[in-house]
Protein backbone atom coordinates (compact mmCIF):
# COMPACT_ATOMS: atom_id res chain seq x y z
CA UNK A 1 0.00 0.00 0.00
CA UNK A 2 1.23 3.24 -1.45
CA UNK A 3 1.02 6.14 1.60
CA UNK A 4 0.41 9.37 -0.76
CA UNK A 5 -0.29 11.74 2.57
CA UNK A 6 2.27 10.86 5.90
CA UNK A 7 0.36 13.44 7.49
CA UNK A 8 -3.56 11.91 6.81
CA UNK A 9 -2.47 8.11 6.72
CA UNK A 10 -0.18 8.00 9.40
CA UNK A 11 -2.52 6.03 11.47
CA UNK A 12 -1.43 3.09 8.42
CA UNK A 13 2.04 2.98 10.01
CA UNK A 14 2.63 0.37 12.53
CA UNK A 15 3.89 1.30 15.98
CA UNK A 16 6.23 -0.02 17.56
CA UNK A 17 8.03 -1.63 14.31
CA UNK A 18 11.33 -0.57 12.75
CA UNK A 19 11.08 1.48 9.65
CA UNK A 20 12.90 1.36 6.05
CA UNK A 21 14.56 4.36 4.39
CA UNK A 22 15.69 4.40 0.89
CA UNK A 23 17.20 7.43 -0.97
CA UNK A 24 17.32 6.29 -4.87
CA UNK A 25 20.07 7.37 -7.05
CA UNK A 26 20.59 6.33 -10.52
CA UNK A 27 23.84 4.15 -9.52
CA UNK A 28 23.07 3.27 -6.07
CA UNK A 29 20.26 2.47 -2.86
CA UNK A 30 20.85 4.28 0.10
CA UNK A 31 19.48 2.50 3.05
CA UNK A 32 18.70 3.13 6.43
CA UNK A 33 16.82 1.68 9.33
CA UNK A 34 14.72 3.02 12.35
CA UNK A 35 14.88 1.16 15.83
CA UNK A 36 11.74 -0.43 16.80
CA UNK A 37 10.47 2.25 19.06
CA UNK A 38 10.86 4.49 16.16
CA UNK A 39 12.77 7.41 17.19
CA UNK A 40 16.68 7.00 15.68
CA UNK A 41 17.59 6.30 12.27
CA UNK A 42 20.38 4.47 11.46
CA UNK A 43 22.77 4.72 7.94
CA UNK A 44 22.61 0.47 7.34
CA UNK A 45 24.43 0.09 3.50
CA UNK A 46 24.32 1.14 -0.03
CA UNK A 47 23.41 -0.96 -2.42
CA UNK A 48 24.96 -0.68 -6.26
CA UNK A 49 22.43 -0.71 -8.40
CA UNK A 50 21.53 -3.21 -11.35
CA UNK A 51 17.99 -4.50 -12.33
CA UNK A 52 15.11 -3.99 -10.25
CA UNK A 53 14.68 -7.63 -9.43
CA UNK A 54 18.15 -7.68 -7.76
CA UNK A 55 18.16 -4.28 -6.29
CA UNK A 56 14.51 -5.67 -4.46
CA UNK A 57 15.82 -9.01 -3.13
CA UNK A 58 18.28 -7.23 -1.24
CA UNK A 59 15.52 -4.36 0.05
CA UNK A 60 13.22 -7.92 1.13
CA UNK A 61 16.22 -9.62 2.56
CA UNK A 62 16.33 -6.25 4.79
CA UNK A 63 13.24 -6.15 5.65
CA UNK A 64 12.81 -9.70 6.49
CA UNK A 65 15.76 -9.53 8.70
CA UNK A 66 14.80 -6.81 11.01
CA UNK A 67 11.35 -6.67 10.73
CA UNK A 68 10.57 -3.96 9.01
CA UNK A 69 7.01 -2.66 9.53
CA UNK A 70 7.13 0.63 6.43
CA UNK A 71 9.32 1.18 3.65
CA UNK A 72 9.81 5.38 3.19
CA UNK A 73 11.11 6.41 -0.13
CA UNK A 74 12.70 9.74 -0.34
CA UNK A 75 10.99 12.03 -3.36
CA UNK A 76 13.54 14.11 -5.36
CA UNK A 77 11.30 17.69 -5.55
CA UNK A 78 12.31 20.24 -7.49
CA UNK A 79 13.47 23.25 -5.70
CA UNK A 80 10.15 24.92 -6.08
CA UNK A 81 8.00 21.62 -4.98
CA UNK A 82 6.74 20.37 -8.49
CA UNK A 83 7.89 17.06 -9.49
CA UNK A 84 10.24 15.91 -12.30
CA UNK A 85 11.49 12.80 -14.42
CA UNK A 86 13.50 11.61 -11.15
CA UNK A 87 9.91 11.73 -8.75
CA UNK A 88 8.41 9.68 -11.10
CA UNK A 89 11.51 7.27 -11.21
CA UNK A 90 10.76 7.01 -7.14
CA UNK A 91 6.81 6.40 -7.55
CA UNK A 92 7.36 3.98 -10.37
CA UNK A 93 9.79 2.25 -8.03
CA UNK A 94 7.42 2.28 -5.28
CA UNK A 95 4.39 1.03 -7.51
CA UNK A 96 7.23 -1.75 -8.39
CA UNK A 97 7.71 -2.51 -4.98
CA UNK A 98 4.52 -2.39 -3.33
CA UNK A 99 3.74 -5.56 -5.96
CA UNK A 100 6.25 -7.38 -3.37
CA UNK A 101 5.84 -6.32 -0.21
CA UNK A 102 2.41 -5.86 1.96
CA UNK A 103 4.18 -3.07 4.24
CA UNK A 104 3.04 0.51 4.00
CA UNK A 105 5.17 2.79 1.60
CA UNK A 106 5.34 6.23 1.75
CA UNK A 107 7.61 8.95 0.66
CA UNK A 108 9.96 12.20 2.48
CA UNK A 109 11.07 15.64 0.61
CA UNK A 110 14.49 14.87 0.12
CA UNK A 111 15.23 17.70 -1.36
CA UNK A 112 18.36 18.76 0.96
CA UNK A 113 18.93 15.52 2.58
CA UNK A 114 22.47 14.97 0.67
CA UNK A 115 23.23 18.34 1.29
CA UNK A 116 22.71 18.15 5.17
CA UNK A 117 24.48 14.18 4.45
CA UNK A 118 27.17 16.22 3.19
CA UNK A 119 27.48 18.79 5.90
CA UNK A 120 27.68 16.41 9.07
CA UNK A 121 29.99 14.34 7.70
CA UNK A 122 32.42 17.49 6.79
CA UNK A 123 31.70 18.83 10.05
CA UNK A 124 32.95 15.28 10.64
CA UNK A 125 35.90 15.31 9.46
CA UNK A 126 35.35 12.26 7.07
CA UNK A 127 37.65 12.18 4.12
CA UNK A 128 36.62 12.37 0.19
CA UNK A 129 36.66 9.08 -0.34
CA UNK A 130 35.00 7.64 3.06
CA UNK A 131 32.41 10.57 2.08
CA UNK A 132 31.54 9.14 -1.61
CA UNK A 133 30.87 5.51 0.17
CA UNK A 134 28.79 6.55 2.49
CA UNK A 135 26.48 9.56 1.48
CA UNK A 136 24.15 7.90 0.36
CA UNK A 137 22.85 6.07 3.00
CA UNK A 138 23.65 8.95 5.70
CA UNK A 139 21.38 10.48 3.36
CA UNK A 140 18.82 7.75 3.76
CA UNK A 141 18.91 7.82 7.46
CA UNK A 142 18.20 11.89 7.00
CA UNK A 143 14.90 10.92 4.80
CA UNK A 144 13.87 8.66 7.43
CA UNK A 145 14.20 10.73 11.03
CA UNK A 146 12.69 12.95 8.76
CA UNK A 147 9.08 10.73 8.75
CA UNK A 148 10.15 9.78 12.44
CA UNK A 149 9.73 12.85 13.96
CA UNK A 150 6.79 13.77 11.88
CA UNK A 151 4.87 10.75 12.99
CA UNK A 152 6.15 10.96 16.66
CA UNK A 153 4.71 14.71 16.46
CA UNK A 154 1.40 13.41 14.76
CA UNK A 155 1.43 10.61 17.30
CA UNK A 156 1.24 13.27 20.62
CA UNK A 157 -0.99 15.51 18.45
Amino acid sequence: MILDDLNAQAQEIPVMQAMMGLDLGTKTIGVAVSDGMQSVATPLETIKRKKFTQDAERLLQIIAERNIGAVVLGLPLNMDGTEGPRAQSTRAFARNLEKLIEIPITFWDERLSTVAAERALLEGDTSRKRRSEVIDHVAASYILQGVLDRLGHLRRS
